[in-house]
Formats: structure tokens, sequence, C-alpha cells
């Protein structure tokens, strides 16, 4: 069932933060087997193919609308996301794993950043655009 948050389950004991590809460290929780993660750890190469595929990062289905994202307060704050983008029913699966990102926002669209070399923030990311 599209939007059922049935491709995210969690292996191994929970984590303050996860990475991208050995990037910075993000807020989520080690364990957690997704579309975009292995053991809690974003893989980039999914996480574009979120972006663009517009598929959900967390079962690896098309998305409709509502579009999740969650994050921390600060990404919340600048409306910047690194973690791909969910359906609700796969961010609140997310949201329910220890340690994980308690900022839930909602939108019908987004644009996805990809860093610069000049870019303060080495990580890609994604901008909702239409918050609901």
């Amino acid at each position: 069932m599209v939007g059922s948050g049935a491709g995210l389950g969690v292996s191994g004991e929970a984590a303050s933060s996860t990475s991208l590809d050995g990037g910075a460290a993000l807020p989520g929780a080690r364990g957690l087997e997704g579309f975009a993660w292995d053991d809690g750890r974003l893989l980039r190469a999914r996480v574009v193919e979120c972006a663009l595929g517009r598929v959900c990062g967390g079962c690896g289905r098309p998305l409709g609308r509502p579009i999740a994202f969650v994050g921390d307060a600060e990404e919340r704050e600048r409306n910047a996301f690194h973690l791909p983008p969910l359906h609700v029913a796969c961010a609140a699966t997310l949201q329910r794993q220890p340690a994980a990102p308690a900022e839930l926002v909602t939108t019908a669209g987004f644009e996805f950043v990809r860093p610069t070399r000049d870019d303060a923030d080495p990580e890609p990311r994604f901008v909702p655009n239409s918050l609901l």
C-alpha cells in the first residue's frame, strides 16, 4: 500500500545520528532500513533518486500529496531538509524511532538543491515550497 510506511524497519540499536555516505552527521536512527537508508545511513544516490523520481525515501514508492519532510528544529526554521521526501505514514514510522528527527513539515511540492563547491552546506537539501 502506498504510504503505508511498510518500507521502513529497524535492525539494531538506536543511535543519535547518521551520515550521508560518510558526510555530515544527520539526525536519525541507527538500524533504520528503507529505500534511502542502509543501517540508518542515508545513501546519496538513493536520496538523489528520491528527488528526481519523486519517490518516498522510506518505501521507494511514488509520492502523492501531501509530501512529508522530517528534520530538526534548525532544518524546519530554515526550511531546508537533508532527509528525503516521505509519505506521511512513512514519516510517522521514522519519527517513532529513538533519536529520530522531531520536526514534521507537510507540503504539496519541493525543490531539490544540489550543493555547489562554495556552498556552506555540502549535502543535498530539499526545500518545501507549498507548505500545508
